[in-house]
């Protein structure tokens, strides 16, 4: 009964989770009609760390913020900033739908950075998951099949570039709450992009002020809801649903921008989907623990 009830909890945060992130992407579509991608990112990131305060304090305040691995946070920030602006650029050159699909690219990567880097095994079933995730890339992208648009090329980037910043994660977590890592990654970002969002700065119209305020919410508790259903329930259980980002981003899509996804590009969504849920199944998955935005 007690599972059972952990299990609910664990669907209702990742669903919160899964909803957020999707209300990320629409806001930043929205924003970056209007606004610089570089100052989009500086003022979520500004605007996130007064809203994340409330965490701060429940955790000993700035005190406890206290970190003793400071570079490997700053190395960890600069590698998930260039991601977050690829990220973004992606979001207004091609399909919604596309975007997340690559993006789930990122645990393919990460894992061959992980074996090459961290000596960590590749396993069979690591491997199917990454010829799985190859195949449906190359199925998306259709180089020579049709004219390749750079968002694709740039999305791509960015997932690669998010694999740097999990397997850095992954050792800041070691030491370091998800509170106080996104902590450092909205004061790092806000002084890494500062000079580069100044250059582009525009004063945002009154229309654009609640787009501002729903993409910095949501790019920071997104991914606290999705660290809270893990403290409910394994990996396993909990993960597989955040793929439901993939159909859902291709309605919204499709609703909100009349964005059509052909069956080929489906094809490789679901293979580099299928690939990460087989890797996601084998006997150790449970120890699989969230990143932060």
């Amino acid at each position: 009964m007690e599972n059972s009830r952990s299990t609910m909890k664990a669907a209702g945060w990742m669903m919160a989770s899964i909803a957020l992130l999707l209300l990320m992407a629409v806001s930043g579509r929205a924003i970056t009609r209007e606004i610089d991608v570089f100052q989009v990112m500086e003022m979520r990131s500004v605007i996130a760390f007064f809203m994340l305060l409330p965490l701060v304090y429940r955790e000993g305040g700035i005190r406890g913020m206290g970190t003793r691995i400071l570079r490997s946070h700053i190395g960890r920030n600069v590698a998930h900033y260039i991601g977050q602006f690829a990220w973004l650029m992606g979001l207004t050159m091609i399909p919604m739908a596309q975007v997340i699909a690559i993006e789930f690219t990122a645990p393919t990567w990460a894992a061959i950075m992980a074996a090459g880097f961290l000596g960590e095994r590749l396993t069979w079933r690591k491997i199917v998951a990454i010829l799985f995730g190859l195949v449906g890339v190359v199925l998306i992208l259709r180089p020579g099949a049709a004219p390749l648009n750079p968002g694709h090329l740039i999305v791509l980037g960015a997932a690669f570039v998010f694999a740097i910043s999990f397997i850095t994660t992954k050792f800041l977590t070691r030491s370091d709450s998800a509170t106080k890592i996104i902590f450092w990654m909205l004061i790092i970002q806000s002084v890494v992009g500062l000079v580069p969002a100044l250059r582009v700065w525009t004063w945002p119209s009154a229309g654009l002020w609640p787009w501002i305020f729903l993409i910095a919410f949501t790019g920071t508790f997104a991914h606290y809801c999705m660290a809270t259903a893990l403290a409910h329930a394994d990996a396993t259980v909990a993960m597989p649903m955040d793929y439901l980002r993939v159909p859902l981003s291709a309605l919204l899509g499709y609703l909100l921008y009349a964005e059509v996804v052909d069956g080929i590009t489906a094809l490789g969504a679901v293979l580099i989907l299928a690939g990460n849920l087989f890797n996601l199944r084998r006997p150790n998955a449970g120890c699989i623990r969230a990143t932060p935005p």
